[in-house]
């Protein structure tokens, strides 16, 4: 039998028993008047008596203090679901407000008197992650929030440990209660100080643009997803129900809520594969207190923690962990689950686009981990669009990806060059001062240059050296060359160090690329309206001979830095002096780069200096390359 149908919890027995059974123990009856006032004021202290201390003096007994709240629990529970919805709304609305998001804690109430296990546990995890972004320390919600030795509510939510039904929904209300008895406090401790709350800015979504990688979501696909769910080992029986609210949650249009339900299923899943290829099924359970749990961060790394090759990634794939790694991992990617698991995100303004594209990954997953004799392959014929998509997925976010897009971004400006208005080609006769050759010497430099890359490329696309010096056909090339998929999981420091540079050093172009543009822009419309003063006119003469000159340059170095890409794991091969060596020569190039960005500014136009650093660095480039040998 397999574990998805074997399993009935992921929960360990120590820790099953602290949160589905230690607050029943004691069964005595609270009065609600006792906790909670006629005007709907929380009374701390009967909460605050219940709190257990070691007898060592060390911390917190969270066992007993989670068995003495219990009956205080209850009754809070019993008292919010007799409240009508309208009462309860008056009664607390101002006491949730300090949250910044009252309408969150309202709706509560109507997902405990639904009963459904999921709809609590959606809930529990939006309040949780939205407390955590609130609150300072305060022990009484240690005991619901806190370490791995209380109830920890946020933690098995957030990590897929715990089914629908498996906690107590008078934990739910307990929060609530919590909740505004807080914001009763601080009420009272901003008016007698005269002060205000100021909420921090919610995460915003960047970059969606480069996200999109499946085709939309339709009602086949949705259906078919729901069908692959009953029979997928991806899927643990007992976390069904979650799965279907998630789609559920898209029909609807709640992308937040469909992000925040697959987001734990998604790592309980891979929790199951990535103890089923390494042969370690306990890792299945929440760990005790003792020892850390099996997240995302063990799931998605290249070693166990005795050292030995994970077998995961050879499982899934790589198009598959980079998406992972994409979503979860990278520092400019979106980190989805660390934002919403802290409360970051404004859940309403969710993006449909980003729910879509994790839905349609998990889909993917699910098919992914079906029993080959559990389907027709002509059920799938649907999800088609999705595997082929899925299977061709290449990085958005790895700082490797981060340098093949900013070296496109690069290149659509420097493609405004061509544009630009020159007056020597418009009114020859008026500006015969303004006429220039390219200096013949950067050209014969440039080509000696371009034949050591073309070597280092391992491509034609510069193999005739003197057409590429014409821009059209390098912006083709270079265009594919960034289009190429390059390896990128688990690269060394050494890697990500030198790739770090030769980001630097493209945006350093694009930058002086934008210079040149405006500036030559601004200069043309004020030597046409003759507002240009004798000395503005001699340096925008030098700007125009500066750009015939510049140009290849650019694409030179841009050139270099996708080459030095391609080839940025041939790094391992080096020695250290080797490595200094070539981190050195890099850094040179970003240093002239940057100079480049100071004296092509609006502010500097020192186009003669240009010029001069530019002959220096092409001269360093030419001997670096002709003294090391080609990769």
């Amino acid at each position: 039998m397999s574990a998805s149908t074997s399993l009935t919890t992921c929960l360990s027995p120590a820790v099953y028993n602290m949160v589905c059974l230690r607050g029943f123990e004691v069964q005595t009856s609270v009065e609600i008047i006792n906790l909670l006032d006629k005007y709907n004021r929380v009374s701390w202290s009967p909460i605050c008596e219940k709190v257990s201390y070691l007898s060592s003096g060390e911390g917190l007994d969270y066992a007993e203090s989670v068995r003495k709240l219990g009956p205080l629990c209850d009754s809070v529970h019993q008292h919010f679901m007799s409240l009508p919805d309208e009462k309860y709304e008056t009664a607390f609305h101002d006491w949730f407000q300090w949250t910044n998001n009252c309408k969150l804690f309202l709706s509560a109430l109507s997902a405990l008197k639904s009963r459904d296990g999921s709809k609590i546990s959606l809930q529990l995890m939006k309040m949780t992650s939205c407390l955590e972004r609130s609150l300072g320390d305060m022990n009484v919600l240690r005991i619901f929030l806190g370490s791995p030795q209380s109830l920890n509510l946020r933690n098995i939510l957030w990590h897929g440990f715990v089914s629908p039904n498996e906690i107590p929904p008078k934990y739910c209300s307990m929060l609530l209660l919590l909740t505004a008895g807080l914001g009763q406090l601080l009420q009272s401790w901003l008016t007698n100080f005269g002060m205000s709350i100021v909420y921090r800015p919610y995460f915003v979504f960047n970059n969606m643009q480069e996200l999109p990688v499946f085709p939309d979501l339709n009602e086949n696909v949705l259906s078919k997803a729901e069908s692959l769910i009953e029979k997928s080992r991806f899927v643990l029986a007992h976390m069904r129900p979650f799965w279907n609210e998630a789609i559920a949650a898209f029909r609807q249009g709640r992308y937040a809520d469909c992000a925040i339900f697959l987001l734990p299923q998604l790592e309980t899943g891979l929790r199951l594969a990535f103890t089923t290829v390494n042969g370690c099924p306990d890792r299945m359970l929440t760990a005790e207190s003792t020892s850390l749990y099996t997240t995302f961060d063990e799931i998605l790394a290249k070693h166990l923690n005795d050292g030995s090759h994970n077998r995961l990634p050879g499982s899934l794939g790589e198009p598959a962990m980079e998406f992972l790694w994409d979503i979860l991992n990278h520092q400019e990617g979106p980190r989805v689950r660390d934002h919403l698991s802290h409360g970051e995100i404004l859940l309403c303004e969710f993006p449909k686009q980003f729910a879509s594209e994790l839905l349609g990954f998990s889909i993917m997953l699910i098919r992914k981990h079906l029993e080959q004799d559990s389907f027709d392959k002509k059920d799938l014929v649907v999800l088609y669009p999705l595997i082929d998509a899925a299977e061709s997925y290449q990085s958005r976010f790895h700082p490797i990806a981060l340098v093949q897009r900013q070296v496109l971004q690069c290149r659509e400006s420097l493609q405004k060059w061509d544009l630009l208005p020159n007056p020597s080609l418009e009114y020859p006769s008026e500006t015969k001062e303004l006429q220039d050759n390219v200096d013949p010497a950067f050209c014969s430099d440039i080509e000696k240059i371009l034949s050591h890359l073309h070597l280092q490329a391992n491509t034609c696309f510069i193999k005739d050296c003197s057409s590429w010096l014409q821009a059209d056909k390098w912006f083709v090339s270079i265009k594919k060359l960034c289009r190429k998929s390059i390896s990128n999981l688990y690269c060394p420091r050494l890697v990500l160090e030198a790739v770090g540079v030769l980001r630097k050093i493209s945006t350093l172009c694009h930058q002086v690329s934008d210079n040149i543009v405006s500036t030559s822009q601004l200069r043309y419309e004020q030597w046409k309206n003759k507002t240009l003063r004798s000395r503005q006119r001699l340096n925008y003469q030098r700007l125009l001979c500066s750009i015939r000159s510049l140009s290849p340059v650019l694409r030179l170095i841009i050139t270099i830095v996708i080459v030095n890409l391609h080839n940025i794991h041939s790094i391992s091969k080096k020695n250290h002096l080797e490595y200094q060596k070539y981190l050195k020569y890099l850094k040179s190039i970003q240093q002239y780069i940057e100079n480049m960005s100071t004296c092509t500014s609006p502010e500097k136009n020192r186009w003669d200096e240009t010029i001069q650093m530019t002959s220096r660095i092409i001269l360093k480039i030419k001997i670096f390359n002709e003294t090391n040998k080609v990769e």
